[in-house]
């Protein structure tokens, strides 16, 4: 006698699934490939690895890393606040920290042009120093910070939530200082939550787009990020070697997911 499913219908739901991500995610990537093979090897290859289009991958990836390593710090330090604290207008806090998700891209890089221009808020406090916060690469990583900074917070704060203080008072009952509770007892638990956020606060900021176009300048070779050297190649009607630089992109894209997807399997070993 066949043993009765527990959960009637899998076979639907399953294809209903495998049909909306068909359709919505597979079919639209597949597309890129299509368009980048329409060219020839040589045309590929003079497309993602010219001088102005490694200089773009340079700074995509280069500007996001330090922006996800600056979230680290930053969103587990923004956790343990949130966490481990009660003081007023901690709400309001926690509700800001969730602004770059709701926030259109674009009115936060226009925010960001508006602040620190020569002659803004705080641009004309940095001028005087030298230091160039609009039309650079400190620029860049800005708008890359303010855009990905919710995901290393969010990711902490829960497992910082059920850590309990039971570990750390052990660890202070047996004479440990609190760096060393938190070095040796805290941050450990805390580590591959931590490592997930800025994964994804990474992957995030190698998309973005919409803000680092109003605060880069946009300068081929300087300020240009792979994302507008592949609307540059669009505006130029050259197709393949925009679908071409948007594939290496989307190869990126799924290192980085796979290895978030290692990251996350790791850290429910802790649970």
């Amino acid at each position: 006698m066949a043993r009765k499913k527990r959960l009637p219908g899998f076979g639907l739901t399953m294809g209903a699934t495998l049909a909306w991500l068909a359709f919505i995610i597979l079919i639209p990537l597949s597309s890129a490939f299509v368009t980048a093979g329409s060219a020839s090897w040589a045309e590929i290859w003079e497309a993602v690895a010219n001088p102005r289009a490694l200089a773009a991958y340079r700074l995509t990836f280069g500007a996001s890393l330090v922006a996800a390593l600056v979230n680290g710090a930053i969103g587990l330090l923004l956790a343990w606040v949130l966490v481990r604290y009660e003081f007023p207008g901690k709400n309001a806090l926690n509700s800001l920290i969730d602004i770059p998700f709701a926030l259109p891209t674009a009115v936060a890089g226009l925010t960001y042009a508006s602040l620190y221009r020569a002659d803004g808020w705080l641009g004309r406090f940095l001028a005087p120093l030298g230091i160039e916060a609009v039309h650079s690469r400190l620029a860049v990583v800005l708008v890359l910070t303010f855009v990905s900074l919710p995901f290393v917070v969010r990711a902490v704060q829960p497992v910082l939530e059920d850590l309990g203080h039971e570990a750390e008072e052990a660890a202070g009952s047996l004479g440990a200082t609190r760096w060393q509770t938190f070095r040796w007892v805290t941050f450990p638990t805390l580590a591959p939550a931590l490592l997930t956020g800025v994964a994804l606060a990474f992957a995030r900021a190698v998309g973005e787009y919409g803000s680092v176009i109003f605060v880069s300048g946009n300068l081929p070779m300087k300020t240009e990020i792979a994302p507008l050297l592949i609307m540059s190649q669009l505006e130029q009607y050259k197709f393949g070697s925009a679908a071409a630089i948007a594939v290496v992109l989307l190869l990126a894209s799924f290192a980085i997911n796979g290895a978030i997807n290692v990251l996350s399997k790791w850290s429910r070993r802790y649970d």
